[in-house]
């Protein structure tokens, strides 16, 4: 059984081994650009703006920022990201990547594209695990008044149940065929109603194959107590507790809102906090992997040490079906790759759609690599190191 260590990571050969010389100068360029918060603030305006006066900026965007981090406009530009990666071993999340819905015709739209996005799974072996946004299938504004415990109207219960009809539609198709669906998790005003779907819909689903995952943010306080609750949940009813941890993905909006409405931050005090509670999740999942299917979804390179260490203290291989670490394309491709290597079960989750509805996603990757310590920093450190081993510089 191999073994990874903090030195495996640094073995830039493997983690850069699918990107060709050019490839590797762009990725140079756009985390070189991120390494400046103003940059990424007045460009991901500027951005906007220039698709909102139809300037030209499609071109520059699909073949720089966009190539980086996503898939491709279609499913058949998608093919050949998913072939490259099938190639070292790495399995997908496909994730089409519109974001923003807010009308019925809308949330139809997306459902639509949702289904074809799982059928094209379907039919390829290299894509275990589709991505789907709860709030791009049923309105946001109702999923935050069923959060906070308010009564829904007439009208607004008949397009709740049109929206839980929509992911269950999706979900039964994904249980038909033996895909998973993550449920991405969301804002803390919205998750209540998100993670009630989420336990009904495994019930159903979840008796002998992880079809529903479910997005637990770590760097919530309360989350780890709602992960041993989802835990004691999966036992009483008798299905897989399929879980994907992450750290979280709206700190400065989770904060600012607190603020705002004058209640106590859910958010961790501290980095140190937020790896505390994220690290104790693992233990528990791991310790009680015969509940539970756990998707490791990090890019923090001490949790992925930290994963396979318990895995080895709990005698369970590499490759054991239930973990699974799975980390964003274009990112920490020295985890990705090396575990991969390692013979640990490792995902990209790879966006795809159209480049100006996809924009959204790209500036929340670009803003959180600016807010997460470290990650822009550590991603120049490798790529400048494979650059110079290619004598590229």
């Amino acid at each position: 059984m191999n073994k990874i260590n903090h030195e495996s990571f640094e073995n830039t050969e493997i983690a850069f081994a699918y990107m060709s010389n050019g490839e590797l100068k762009n990725a140079y360029r756009i985390f070189k650009g991120m390494s400046y918060p103003s940059l990424v603030n007045i460009g991901s305006k500027l951005t906007l703006l220039s698709l909102k006066l139809h300037l030209p900026v499609k071109p520059v965007l699909k073949n720089t920022v966009y190539k980086h981090f996503c898939g491709g406009e279609t499913l058949e530009e998608v093919k050949q990201v998913v072939g490259k990666l099938e190639e070292f071993g790495i399995n997908v999340i496909l994730n089409f990547g519109v974001e923003g819905k807010h009308s019925e015709e809308e949330f139809d739209k997306t459902a639509k594209s949702l289904h074809k996005t799982l059928e094209y799974a379907i039919h390829n072996k290299n894509i275990d695990t589709i991505a789907c946004k709860p709030s791009g299938l049923i309105s946001h504004d109702l999923l935050e008044k069923v959060t906070a415990g308010k009564v829904l109207n007439p009208d607004e219960q008949i397009s709740y149940d049109r929206g839980i009809e929509r992911v269950r539609k999706l979900v039964k198709r994904a249980y038909e065929n033996k895909i998973c669906v993550h449920l991405d998790a969301e804002e803390t005003w919205i998750q209540c109603a998100i993670d009630d779907l989420a336990l009904r819909l495994s019930i159903e689903f979840n008796k002998d194959f992880p079809t529903v995952i479910n997005g637990i943010q770590l760097y919530l306080k309360n989350k780890l107590e709602f992960l041993k609750k989802s835990y004691q949940h999966a036992i009483d009813n008798k299905y897989i507790a399929a879980v994907k941890l992450v750290r979280g993905a709206y700190m400065e909006k989770e904060r600012l809102r607190a603020e705002e409405m004058g209640y106590p931050s859910p958010i961790c005090e501290n980095k140190e906090a937020t790896d505390a509670n994220y690290n104790a999740g693992l233990k528990y999942c791991v310790e009680n992997i015969d509940v539970f299917h756990l998707s490791n979804a990090t890019h923090n390179e001490y949790s992925c040490l930290y994963l396979a260490k318990l895995m080895e203290e709990n005698g369970l291989p590499n490759n054991h079906p239930k973990i699974v670490s799975s980390q964003l394309k274009g990112m920490s491709d020295n985890i990705t790759f090396i575990m991969a290597k390692a013979g640990y079960n490792v995902q990209k989750y790879v966006p795809y759609g159209p480049v100006k509805q996809v924009i959204p996603y790209l500036i929340r990757r670009a803003q959180e690599n600016t807010s997460v310590e470290g990650q822009t920093g550590r991603e120049m450190e490798l790529i400048t190191k494979e650059m110079k081993r290619r004598k590229l510089i």
